[in-house]
């Protein structure tokens, strides 16, 4: 019995040791250098749930990073405060705000993109005579102009055998309105990003009519900082990245524990997290999906004279890769 017994005990202890190692670099090392502070700018949306993981779980923290956040009510606006030096970085910043501001040339730069998702919505009031999308013609439709939503309401209208000129654009800016627009009878329908658009539903009732607006082409969640940031700062970038990558492993092996740090965030209900999460692709990466889609964007952005610009630009020079490759080399997939 007593060899029995020690067998026992040495089995287990092998097993133990062997998930040791094998759990052992997933671990993230202890940070001893000063901390460093960096300021932040993010959108209240599900695309930038790795961020709030990664403040949520301490791993800036843990990584020699004193982050301070500040909200904007879009990416765009989000972006703007990079550009204005408000914030060093701004996360969970769609693409159509970056491609207006490449046709700029202003000298920005994707570090990550974090998220790829299908969030945006467009809501129509069937006591307007709104049943399909050919009834859009000649509403008041609203969405927030510069926002990757009037991208996809002008997308959805090309598909359906209209454009921007066959609607009457109200620019609606901030979440309240998104909601209270088109509930209060100020707007016919609105395009407009999850949680608000599946508010402005709940707030329709039976009088609303529902469409997915992106036809099946994802956004992306993007991590921008100013080249000049980057070029400055190139270690504080890595650190960043790392911690989001430990974020993205939270959600792997941690899921329920992320959706509830993503409801609390942003005050939704379990329904609709049930739903949510299942639209969105929380990781790392770098690849030629978005380079595409960017590229989409311009020519959608010129055909519509949005810029005075006539040539798409090359997107490639938009995109910082030193820091995700040092942090994550798998998840960079570009062809250059």
């Amino acid at each position: 019995m007593s060899k029995r017994l020690i067998f026992a005990v040495l089995s287990v202890l092998v097993v133990t040791l062997g998930a040791g190692f094998v759990l052992w670099p997933r671990s993230p090392k202890g940070y001893s250098g000063k901390m460093e502070s960096i300021a932040v700018a993010y959108p209240p949306f599900e695309s930038a749930t790795l961020y709030y993981i990664a403040e949520d779980q301490h791993f800036f923290r843990q990584n020699g990073l004193n982050v301070t956040s500040r909200k904007y009510d879009t990416g765009a606006a989000s972006l703007a405060g990079v550009v204005k030096g408000e914030v060093d970085i701004a996360v969970g910043v769609a693409e159509f705000p970056l491609v207006g501001r490449a046709l700029q040339k202003v000298k920005l730069a994707v570090i990550a993109n974090i998220d790829k998702a299908e969030f945006i919505f467009l809501i129509g009031r069937k006591d307007r005579g709104i049943e399909k999308a050919s009834d859009l013609r000649r509403k008041r439709v609203g969405t927030t102009l510069g926002t990757v939503a009037h991208f996809h309401l002008g997308r959805f209208l090309d598909l359906h055998g209209m454009n921007i000129q066959d609607i009457t654009l109200v620019d609606v800016k901030t979440p309240e309105e998104w909601v209270n627009a088109v509930a209060d009878g100020y707007i016919d329908a609105i395009a407009t990003a999850q949680p608000y658009a599946n508010s402005a539903k709940e707030r329709l009732a039976a009088n609303a009519v529902f469409w997915p607006a992106q036809s099946g082409q994802p956004l992306h969640g993007l991590v921008i900082s100013s080249n000049e940031w980057n070029k400055s700062h190139p270690e504080l970038a890595r650190r960043f990245l790392k911690s989001l990558a430990q974020a993205e492993e939270y959600v792997v092996h941690h899921p329920a524990q992320a959706k509830t740090i993503l409801q609390k965030r942003l005050s939704l209900g379990p329904a609709y997290m049930n739903v949510v999460w299942s639209q969105n692709q929380f990781s790392l990466s770098l690849d030629q999906a978005l380079i595409v889609t960017m590229e989409d964007e311009a020519r959608w952005m010129i055909a519509n004279k949005l810029t005075t610009e006539k040539q798409v630009p090359d997107f490639l020079n938009f995109i910082y890769v030193d820091g995700l490759k040092a942090v994550k080399p798998e998840a960079v997939n570009l062809i250059r």
